[in-house]
């Protein structure tokens, strides 16, 4: 808590109270000699301790105030169609960091070396896995029509096994680079907008992604084709559970309708055949989703 006084203001306390020692009676100096030698017992290391630094400079965070305010391309090169990121070099990190990399105590080396010795040092593998989302934004609205859209469809991005909760597979991770290096090449460039810096699809600030159950994922659903033509019946999709409030006793699929939950879902029929005298290509994911609307954040 003395951190913040310095030394002429250490010297002033002590001339004033030894001065004003004397104005006392006999049975408080004592007492109070004795917390005047243990302040000034502790003055010395607080003095130290104000002028090092506290940040841990051996772990490294995007999320930190000056780090998020830095964009991507400032640390990050891309050279070619890699999945991975590169390290940043050491010109990289010593535009804002060059007092750490010339004092031998603050390990920031060990950051991206796995040791220190020699004069080429080996670098880390580079993670696999984050804690940090760094603000990943998608929109479908922008990829569903012209030469954004893949020649493959919804399945160029969204392919098998099911996953809970969301329509098909989502991309995640370092390997969803893969599928959106395919377009976003270096350079890549349409209409003179900018496709391949890290901007294009991560944010610098924080992004609000869309509910799942939000009207983005909107369905065009016609009961009276499911039931009358189709032959379904409500309990083939829909659960009863009795004692619940009236609006929550018949569960509703919203996006869980693609994995099945105990009834018939959309993958049911929507498996990839024809039937019905129709094309329910479950592949093609605007034969139920429409509108502009339909994206994901």
């Amino acid at each position: 808590m003395f951190t913040f006084l310095s030394e002429s203001f250490r010297r002033r306390f002590e001339r004033i109270s030894a001065r004003n020692l004397c104005l006392y009676p006999a049975r408080y100096r004592s007492r109070f000699c004795n917390i005047l030698l243990f302040l000034l017992f502790l003055f010395p290391f607080f003095s130290v301790r104000a002028q090092g630094n506290d940040s841990d400079y051996s772990k490294f965070l995007h999320t930190s105030s000056k780090h998020a305010s830095i964009g991507c391309a400032s640390c990050h090169h891309r050279a070619d169609n890699s999945s991975r990121p590169s390290f940043p070099g050491h010109k990289d990190c010593t535009g804002c960091h060059l007092t750490q990399f010339t004092t031998p105590n603050i390990p920031m080396c060990s950051i991206c070396h796995q040791s220190v010795n020699g004069d080429d040092p080996p670098r880390k593998s580079f993670p696999d896995k984050f804690k940090e989302s760094f603000n990943l934004k998608f929109d479908h609205a922008q990829h569903m029509s012209g030469a954004a859209r893949p020649r493959s469809g919804c399945t160029a991005c969204h392919s098998s096994p099911l996953r809970r909760g969301m329509a098909l597979s989502i991309p995640s991770g370092l390997g969803a680079h893969d599928g959106c290096y395919t377009c976003h090449t270096p350079n890549a460039q349409a209409n003179g907008r900018d496709l391949a810096s890290c901007g294009v699809c991560h944010a610098q600030t924080s992004y609000a992604r869309t509910p799942t159950d939000s009207p983005a994922y909107r369905v065009a659903f016609s009961h009276a084709q499911h039931t009358a033509r189709q032959r379904l019946s409500c309990s083939d999709c829909h659960n009863y559970t009795p004692g619940l409030a009236q609006r929550r006793r018949v569960s509703s699929p919203r996006a869980q309708e693609h994995f099945p939950a105990g009834n018939a879902t959309c993958a049911t029929c929507h498996n990839g055949r024809r039937s019905f005298g129709g094309d329910l290509d479950f592949k093609n994911c605007r034969r139920c989703h429409t509108g502009a609307s339909f994206r994901i954040g």
